[in-house]
């Protein structure tokens, strides 16, 4: 018999990292092709090149990837200061869908507005709202310590039912039990086209929070005192650091950047509310942040694979005839070739061989 034991390793220079990981996607692709011959008969080139046609194959569909990639990118931005601070926010899917409601209650009542007024309203009032839904789990772990997990998770259930029940008073035509698309004579509440593209606006929002971010966590004493929360509560009250401020504070920001996506959603993509508006985009940025560690590089490029191949899905679910799962379960052999490549990168495996040596000395 012999043991195993889990050893962290030392930081490998980037080329090593970044040669793991690209040797994972290609053998990630590998099994992925022969899922698609076991299971459809199709040639897998055939099948991967319809993805990427169905999500780059022409100026609409690359603008369309390129603008779910910045919602997804955007709430993986704002769980970046939870997750640093060791606050397992699982409410992002919540925060967004706070935000969007906030936009669109806006876009409904306050359609007389000038959209030079009612735009930053919007805007606001969604940062403030999902500020609010990140505020009130923060809150209890700060008081309280209460399990942030389970409370956001929560969160995200009422969250979605409140936007239900708000459908009800909403929907247009009555009876559809449905919104339809809002103000869309008046084009109130509607991000206007910006250097010439529909989502323009939502690029630019979407670069400016990154930026803020990056700096707010690497260059700011708030960025240092989330740091060291996230190492040890002791440690940071040792150092001066009010602990329950930092938690609030911290999780304020980062369900509002979350509000933030859900405005993007609704005023800059889709004009219409619903409870699946989120797409599960605030669990799947988890993925993005936990793959990523926290790199924004590595955050749009992880966003952008995801979103392609998701948008792809409908292109070879027409075209082959397939079930749109069929690129799930494609994503899904990338991202567990690539979470194990992660596991390489970080951590290694001692065999601990001394028994076996000392029983044969003994024999």
């Amino acid at each position: 018999m012999f043991n195993i034991r889990l050893s962290k390793k030392e930081p490998l220079p980037l080329w090593k990292s970044l040669l793991i990981r690209l040797g994972a996607i290609f053998l990630s692709l590998m099994v992925c092709a022969l899922v698609i011959i076991s299971v459809t008969d199709l040639n897998p080139f055939e099948v991967f090149a319809g993805i990427i046609d169905g999500a780059l194959g022409s100026n609409r569909r690359i603008w369309v990837t390129i603008r779910d990639t910045l919602v997804l990118l955007l709430v993986a931005v704002a769980l970046i200061p939870a997750f640093k601070m060791r606050f397992w926010n699982i409410g992002a899917e919540g925060q967004l869908l706070m935000g969007a409601f906030a936009s669109a209650a806006l876009m409904i009542y306050c359609e007389k507005l000038p959209n030079g007024i009612l735009l930053p309203l919007i805007m606001l009032a969604s940062c403030l709202a999902g500020l609010i839904w990140g505020l009130i789990p923060a809150y209890f772990k700060a008081k309280y310590n209460t399990n942030e997990t389970l409370f956001t998770l929560m969160m995200n259930y009422i969250a979605a039912q409140l936007i239900s029940f708000s459908i009800v008073f909403w929907e247009n035509p009555a009876g559809s039990n449905s919104v339809g698309i809002i103000n869309p004579v008046s084009s109130k509440g509607w991000f206007p086209m910006l250097f010439g593209q529909r989502y323009g606006l939502n690029l630019l929002l979407v670069i400016l929070v990154t930026v803020f971010v990056s700096f707010y966590l690497k260059y700011s004493k708030h960025g240092y005192e989330i740091n060291v929360v996230g190492e040890s509560w002791n440690t940071a009250r040792y150092a001066g650091i009010n602990v329950k401020k930092v938690i609030i504070r911290t999780m304020a920001l980062s369900g509002a950047i979350c509000g933030l996506a859900g405005c993007l959603v609704v005023s800059g993509a889709s004009h219409t509310i619903s409870t699946s508006l989120g797409e599960g985009r605030g669990f799947t940025a988890i993925i993005v942040a936990w793959m990523s560690n926290f790199n924004t590089l590595a955050m749009v490029a992880i966003s952008l694979l995801l979103c392609t191949m998701g948008n792809g899905a409908i292109q070879i679910a027409s075209q082959f005839g397939l079930n749109e799962n069929v690129s799930d379960i494609l994503t899904g052999i990338i991202i567990f070739f690539l979470i194990g490549s992660e596991f390489f990168i970080r951590y290694r495996l001692n065999f601990n061989t001394e028994k076996l040596a000392d029983k044969a000395d003994k024999e």
